[in-house]
């Protein structure tokens, strides 16, 4: 209340308009952009629906998607097709609707894979994981594959061992949309437990170019070939080797707003700034990584770290501060999330520390940064 005072007392209107401005370029500077997918995601996804009898108005209105949008926009935000795409998967009780599996596969089942596979030491052991995680889990009757050849590996599908069709007919059953579909939320994935986007060689898939081949390029970001004897992408074998820089704490944020970051790619800078934010990670409930563990990590000198982040204007200090402010702003962007929530997963054993720090990066309490016009753009 004293502060409060203090402020009025030398602050004119102008200057707390001012103020306010202030706050929310404060906050602004952090907001991730709105990340868009084409109209014919929602398209497909609700001919996939309608085909296997679900109500698709019913859908659309659960969470508040006009069907005369589907007419009218080319594109729609991640979030909400990420919305649409979870509470099909609820009514349809599978959770690879719209993905090759082969068969319908009970909710849950992507939770146990993640924690079975969260605490692997590198990619390359969780791709391994996730694979035999599908052998024993009830539905699917398709599972990823990891080969690993000299510089480059590749993530394709192969049947699981108690299959009762061959890969080959089974593709024959599947739709193009599902086949990418497949593919593209793999990537994604993986990407999420490093942190930061696999950039691929090539993506390959066996049935012939669409029409829509820009769709392609633009959601792999790569080299895409048609008529090819696999469905596939292709990256650099050193991913294999990264550490996962999720924990069981983002885990938990990862599976309440799912599928949403299968489908928005997580992040597609390749500087060392977004390198470091990588390494950091977002569980901020330990100590984080010094200068110097950073440095190791990207096999670097400490000086050379610093001497590279100083040419991209930054600091790893300040790399660090942006990375509280950002995780902050992601998970109070959860509305799943309570503010105890996110005071949790930020490491704070007191809420009422977290509405101070978070009032300090971005100039507002959690509650009025919920009831901002910032927060409902």
């Amino acid at each position: 209340m004293t502060m409060l005072c203090r402020m009025t007392d030398k602050s004119g209107p102008d200057e707390v308009d001012s103020t306010a401005t202030t706050r929310k370029r404060q906050v602004g500077k952090v907001i991730q952009r709105t990340v868009m997918v084409p109209s014919g995601y929602v398209v497909n996804l609700l001919q996939h629906a309608q085909a296997q009898g679900f109500d698709t108005d019913e859908l659309l209105q659960a969470v508040g998607i006009d069907p005369a949008e589907l007419d009218t926009q080319t594109e729609f935000s991640a979030e909400r097709f990420g919305a649409l795409y979870q509470r099909l998967m609820y009514v349809a009780q599978d959770e690879y609707f719209g993905m090759i599996s082969g068969g319908k596969v009970p909710n849950g089942t992507f939770r146990m894979m993640c924690h079975a596979i969260i605490h692997c030491s590198t990619l390359e052991k969780a791709i391994y994981r996730a694979s035999a995680f599908h052998e024993i889990c009830r539905g699917a009757q398709v599972k990823p594959v990891l080969v690993r050849k000299g510089r480059y590996a590749k993530v394709s599908f192969a049947p699981t061992d108690h299959a009762e069709l061959d890969l080959e007919t089974l593709l024959q059953q599947e739709t193009p949309e599902r086949i990418r579909t497949s593919l593209s939320m793999w990537h994604h994935f993986i990407s999420w437990l490093l942190g930061a986007q696999v950039e691929l060689k090539a993506a390959y898939f066996t049935f012939p170019p669409q029409q829509d081949i820009e769709v392609y390029h633009k959601l792999f970001r790569s080299e895409v070939r048609f008529d090819q004897h696999d469905n596939a992408f292709v990256f650099a074998a050193r991913y294999l080797d990264q550490p996962l820089v999720q924990t069981e704490q983002t885990l938990r944020s990862f599976l309440k707003t799912a599928p949403y970051q299968l489908i928005a790619m997580v992040n597609d800078d390749a500087s060392l700034t977004s390198q470091v934010e990588a390494l950091i990670g977002k569980d901020f409930s330990r100590p984080l990584p010094s200068a110097e563990e950073i440095a190791s990590s990207l096999n670097l000198s400490v000086s050379t770290l610093r001497r590279r982040l100083l040419e991209e204007n930054t600091s790893y200090q300040t790399v660090k501060d942006e990375c509280r402010k950002r995780a902050a702003l992601h998970y109070m962007g959860s509305p799943q999330l309570s503010i105890n929530d996110v005071a949790e997963l930020m490491g704070f054993d007191d809420p009422s520390a977290f509405f101070r720090s978070f009032k300090r990066w971005t100039g507002m309490t959690p509650g009025e940064y919920r009831r901002s016009d910032v927060y409902r753009q």
